[in-house]
């Protein structure tokens, strides 16, 4: 079992649904112990279902940290060959807050600045975006556009 963390949100990797039922029981009763609960809408046993992966689950994606992990296909460039794989890419979520900080920005009422200035000044934030949420499936970043 792999144990993912990250502030206050966690993954738990399990091999089968029985050891994810299991685990959850265990940290409900440790969160409890600690006067803590688990969010109940957030907290959830997840399939990572991919092209070898064939079960029917209800839950069969998860957010994490801006990134929604689902079933997508994959490119093998080595072999020119597509597959289906369980992997992150930017969430809805993400998009959306990144169109809404260009939209608080007001660009398009910076009518005094040249496209030089306007590089300078957007550039850093577009990059960053880039370099944190194009690490995977950077296509998924288009719909930004």
């Amino acid at each position: 079992m792999l144990w993912c963390r990250y502030a206050d949100d966690g993954l738990v990797h399990c091999h089968s649904e029985a050891e994810a039922k299991q685990m959850l029981e265990l940290l409900g009763r440790r969160f409890n112990d600690c006067g803590l609960e688990l969010h109940p809408v957030k907290t959830k046993i997840v399939y990572c279902k991919d092209g070898s992966r064939k079960g029917q689950y209800e839950n069969t994606n998860f957010d994490f940290l801006g990134y929604t992990f689902r079933r997508r296909l994959c490119r093998k460039v080595k072999r020119n060959s597509v597959f289906v794989s369980f992997t992150p890419a930017v969430s809805q979520v993400a998009l959306k807050s990144m169109r809404l900080k260009i939209r608080k920005l007001r660009v398009r009422m910076a009518t005094n600045l040249g496209i030089a200035q306007l590089a300078r000044w957007l550039n850093p934030i577009i990059h960053g975006w880039i370099a944190y949420y194009g690490a995977y499936c950077r296509s998924a970043l288009y719909a930004t556009c």
